[in-house]
């Protein structure tokens, strides 16, 4: 069977990409990473993709916030775009410094399919920079095809961050309301690191397509990567994995 291909966003400060690449190939996939300038130029390479991918970094160097600048320019040059490749099942993942673009040009969560920001991350409680591993809770509840491989988790999981804008705040009620009651939060700290209301790390749109979240499932692909690997031992394949394991599964 043809592997799915998966555009992979590079450029202006985005260094995740290479490691979102690998996670994507050992998944199934074929990962292509490719500068967020061509694909500007050229839209319809999102036509030939079946997931768009969001890396980390600090993309034009965070100066104006987290994401801000990465977002603006996609959504006016290629928001459009980027809902009809949703719009045709696509898959979109945003990690860290790609959650906060997603969350800041309005594609997740997207309750009115307005694409008006609605929800945000901002400085950690702490004012510090966080690098460390955290334990966290999936929603087995949301039925996103990138949680699929995770619900059988058992218990809580464990990814590592690292991140100063993390905080993840409600623009209002109405929004952490309906995003709960739709069960559209997919990940919650278990110990909360950054102060994040509900202790949210990571949430989905309405169709489960699109997921964004703040710490890096990449950055556990294999066993030796997590801290405690010769102590505890770490089940293969890691929790990392499952998540791209989970989303390529479903296209298949």
């Amino acid at each position: 069977m043809k592997k799915p291909r998966v555009g992979i966003v590079a450029g202006f400060g985005i260094n995740a990409d290479l490691e979102l690449a690998q996670a994507f190939e050992l998944a199934g996939a074929e990962g292509e990473i490719t500068p967020i300038s061509e694909i500007f130029e050229r839209p319809q390479l999102l036509d030939q993709w079946s997931i768009l991918s969001f890396p980390g970094g600090f993309s034009f160097g965070d100066h104006l916030g987290s994401g801000k600048v990465l977002s603006h320019q996609i959504k006016a040059r290629i928001g459009e775009n980027i809902r009809a490749f949703i719009d045709r099942g696509g898959l979109v993942l945003g990690v860290c410094n790609g959650f906060q673009t997603l969350v800041k040009m309005g594609l997740l969560p997207n309750t009115n399919q307005d694409m008006e920001p609605s929800v945000s991350l901002i400085h950690n409680d702490s004012g510090q920079f966080l690098n460390r591993w955290v334990r966290l809770e999936v929603n087995t509840k949301n039925s996103s095809p990138w949680l699929s491989e995770l619900r059988v988790e058992n218990g809580p999981l464990e990814y590592p961050i690292r991140h100063g804008e993390g905080k993840f705040i409600f623009g209002s009620e109405i929004i952490r309301r309906e995003l709960t009651n739709n069960q559209r939060i997919a990940f919650r700290y278990g110990d909360n690191p950054n102060g994040s209301v509900d202790n949210v790390a990571g949430i989905t749109d309405g169709t489960g397509q699109v997921l964004g979240l703040m710490p890096h499932p990449e950055a556990f692909l294999y066993a030796q990567q997590h801290p405690r690997w010769t102590r505890e031992g770490v089940e293969e394949p890691t929790a990392g994995l499952r998540l791209f394991q989970g989303a390529v599964k479903s296209l298949r």
